[in-house]
């Protein structure tokens, strides 16, 4: 079997579920399958070390994060206690679990995470890593897992620009909403009710931290754009200052037929 679990294997192998954490939980169980079943590190000998080694890198403090480390590290407790008393999926094996914070003064740090992320690798030579969550840094980390042939499961990550068919992702599973979905969810909106002369799209944007309005309506342009070629895609972004009016007048000018 392949050393990366591949997101068609755990899709393949989750049960249905009834809540967002049910979802957590089985598939941290079934990367965690996974695992055993793969070949294990060539320096590591397997009648010495029986020790699974989970990495989260994650928000230590900021709440509005939906990943942020104290929302995420209950359901990631009660996944670990179901996979080795109640699953019994990894017999003979300890799990292990190591948090480095990825924030910088309260905030996702694009420039913290890769460096923590080194410092897991380094220090603790992990078999899966939890997060980043947030946009930017969780493309960097990506990236280095994709190097280190390490799967990195993320509950965020929702940019169009992590395709599964990027080369620079693919250990990287999402288990969280995407653009790519939703761009392709309003795709199907616009063939249904037969809108194929223009879409204006609004949407608020604070340039800073993960921007994830931005990224959202990033996923829905670029797939109306690719998938009509006679819609003309019009967007338009507004601070909290804007005045409504112009937001109206845009919509008037862009999102009516001629």
């Amino acid at each position: 079997m392949s050393a990366v679990c591949s997101w068609a294997t755990i899709h393949r192998t989750m049960p249905l579920l009834e809540n967002p954490l049910a979802l957590r939980l089985s598939t941290l169980s079934t990367v965690l399958l996974c695992l055993t079943v793969r070949p294990l590190r060539s320096h590591q000998n397997t009648s010495v070390n029986h020790t699974l080694i989970l990495a989260v890198l994650l928000p230590e403090s900021n709440l509005h994060y939906a990943w942020s480390w104290p929302r995420v590290s209950p359901a990631l407790a009660m996944a670990v206690h179901r996979v080795e008393n109640e699953l019994r999926l990894l017999p003979g094996y300890k799990i292990k679990t190591v948090f480095q914070n990825s924030e910088l003064d309260g905030a996702c740090s694009e420039y913290v995470a890769p460096l923590k992320a080194v410092d897991l690798k380094l220090y603790d030579n992990p078999d899966v890593l939890f997060g980043p969550g947030c946009v930017y840094p969780a493309a960097s980390v990506a990236r280095f897992a994709t190097h280190w042939r390490l799967p990195l499961v993320t509950g965020g990550a929702l940019a169009f620009g992590f395709k599964p068919d990027d080369d620079q992702y693919n250990t990287t599973v999402r288990t969280g909403p995407t653009a790519n979905k939703l761009g392709e969810f309003v795709s199907h909106l616009h063939q249904h009710f037969n809108w194929s002369s223009r879409a204006a799209l609004v949407y608020h944007d604070v340039k800073k931290d993960h921007r994830p309005h931005y990224f959202i309506i990033e996923g829905v342009f670029l797939a109306l754009d690719k998938e009509f070629s006679n819609l003309t895609v019009r967007h338009q972004m507004y601070p909290e200052d804007e005045d409504v009016g112009s937001i109206i007048q845009f919509i008037q000018n862009n999102g009516r037929g001629s």
